[in-house]
């Protein structure tokens, strides 16, 4: 296990120089204390209960019969729970451990704007995407359909102008490519990466189907495309004689940003579905984004508004019994509260596990002594989300403010400005920051995440973001923090396509399995296909049943 690190330990390794902190020496003459603030969550703690938590013993006459089950309150879960209330099912109890659903896709509330304390966006779907164009349709999204058949989004929830900008040197530029001062080279490089992707983008196999969709079930397994599962995206790129530093940063920074992951870590089909898989045509821009001020918190309070069976918070499920009973499949389901009142037990028809896949390692009761092949395959990275409140905008130079704000080189991937979508371009505002823990083995990154605490990543986010607003620590009024331990799931090389989470989506002994892991990319539209999916499945064996 690793020593906790020291506030400049952290400052220094994620900027790459020494830096002088508050209470340090001379820095607590210059800096203001560090603003107030608490740390939000996960619930760590609760969730390790799973590990150790033996599993209660439940009177006979305290167990409920329920005919589902969904084990899991993110988007996976929530959406099997509309499904099912789609199909007419509302004879279900979704059990979730955090004190409100959502998952990665939770927000928060504060006086000025809402806030997003994890995923934030969802590229425009397109036709082919018919689920999800209708749900975006349920929510008023869809204001028609051009000449193409495809979908045109309201305009407010699409992101709004000026979109993103890049730190480089004392100066903010336009656009996330660092076109400042590149080298004829640099484009060269730049221009033919981006032809090699459209090349992907026009690719279809003999079946018609394209080389990377959304969601990724509907597209090719051809070999000629799952052969990119067995190298990283950064030697694909030294193999295409990518070496273009501005380029390669690129590339690198969008492996971190969709999976938490350094492109030398990240498998390379992983690494073009990023830039393929959102372009419905070769030569068009990538589709547009939809976004809200809280981000994915938005479908969330739909996806719950939409779901009429129950759902019950504050609930870990700690056990998973398979049983017969009477000639037919039972789950017999047991929960503690948060609060240590009175465990819960549930027995179920069916249960959709919609909880990361490392997690049935522990609640499954089979799964405890005899886990299934290819469990250890599913590896998950660490993340550090902070909402910095600010009573004022801070200064900078060059171009202006916009949605989302990236620091060249930096380990982090920047802040979204959460006022931005509501046209708030002048007084208080929230900054939401991100940093992925990727460049450590996923269980030391743990424990570096648990190890920093609330102070220690609320000065790594001031420190960071002083390189490109020196004025942002006297403007900060507050900073809350997420740790997430186990945020997405990691695409590294030979997972996508190596067996493991294509068996792992197989039904076991009533249980069915939905969760955005399943597709090895930790996206909202994975999530939400899965928990379709998962639905439907249950609500045919029900009826096959019945």
């Amino acid at each position: 296990m690793s020593q906790p690190l020291s506030r400049r330990e952290v400052i220094a390794a994620l900027l790459g120089t020494p830096v002088l902190l508050t209470g340090c020496g001379e820095s607590a003459a210059k800096n203001p204390p560090l603003p107030p603030g608490k740390l939000v969550g996960a619930s760590a703690k609760a969730g390790h209960r799973t590990r150790t938590h033996q599993p209660p013993e439940i009177a006979d006459e305290d167990w409920e019969q329920v005919p589902v089950v969904i084990v899991g309150g993110g988007i996976a879960g929530l959406s099997a729970a509309r499904q099912l209330s789609r199909l007419e099912r509302s004879d279900y109890v979704l059990l979730e451990l955090e004190p409100e659903a959502g998952g990665t896709s939770r927000s928060g509330t504060s006086p000025v704007v809402d806030y997003p304390w994890g995923a934030h966006y969802v590229p425009a779907p397109g036709k082919a995407n018919a689920p999800l164009v209708e749900l975006f349709r349920e929510m008023g999204l869809v204001e028609g359909t051009d000449e193409a058949g495809e979908p045109v989004y309201v305009e407010e929830a699409l992101c709004r102008d000026p979109e993103e900008r890049i730190f480089y040197r004392g100066t903010w530029y336009e656009g996330r490519y660092l076109a400042a001062g590149a080298s004829p080279e640099d484009q060269a490089q730049y221009d033919r990466f981006r032809e090699e992707v459209d090349r992907w983008v026009a690719w279809r196999d003999d079946r018609g189907r394209r080389a990377f969709t959304i969601p990724m079930s509907v597209g090719s397994d051809d070999s000629t495309v799952t052969s990119l599962d067995q190298i990283s995206m950064a030697d694909w790129m030294a193999t295409h004689g990518f070496d273009s530093p501005r380029l390669n940063w690129l590339v690198d920074y969008a492996c971190r940003d969709d999976y938490g992951l350094r492109s030398q870590q990240t498998s390379a089909w992983a690494g073009l579905f990023y830039f393929a898989a959102r372009t419905n045509s070769a030569g068009e821009e990538s589709q547009p984004l939809l976004t809200w001020p809280e981000g994915n918190g938005r479908l969330v309070a739909h996806l719950r508004s939409q779901s009429k069976g129950e759902i019950r918070t504050g609930l870990t499920v700690v056990d998973l019994e398979p049983v017969e009973h009477d000639g037919r499949q039972q789950v017999r389901v047991k929960a503690v509260p948060a609060d240590g009142g009175q465990s819960v037990g549930l027995i179920a028809e069916r249960v959709i596990f919609a909880a990361p896949r490392f997690v049935g390692r522990h609640v499954i009761a089979p799964w405890r002594n005899s886990p299934p092949e290819g469990l250890e395959d599913f590896q998950y990275g660490a993340w550090v989300v902070a909402n910095l409140f600010l009573r004022d905008r801070p200064a900078w130079r060059g171009f202006p403010l916009c949605w989302d704000n990236v620091i060249y080189e930096s380990s982090s991937l920047g802040y979204v400005a959460a006022t931005h979508q509501r046209g708030l371009d002048h007084g208080p505002t929230v900054f939401t920051w991100y940093l992925p823990l990727c460049d450590e083995l996923p269980v030391e990154a743990r424990q570096q995440l648990l190890d920093g605490g609330r102070e220690i990543w609320a000065e790594a986010a001031l420190a960071e973001l002083s390189l490109a607003h020196p004025d942002v620590r006297s403007l900060v009024e507050r900073i809350d923090v997420m740790l997430w331990g186990h945020a997405m799931i990691l695409p590294r090389p030979g997972f996508l396509w190596g067996g493991a989470r294509q068996q792992a989506a197989e039904p076991f002994r009533g249980i069915h399995f939905a969760h955005s892991d399943l597709s090895g990319l930790a996206l909202f539209e994975e999530a939400f296909h899965h928990g379709l999916r998962a639905a439907d499945e249950v609500a045919a064996a029900l009826k096959t049943w019945n």
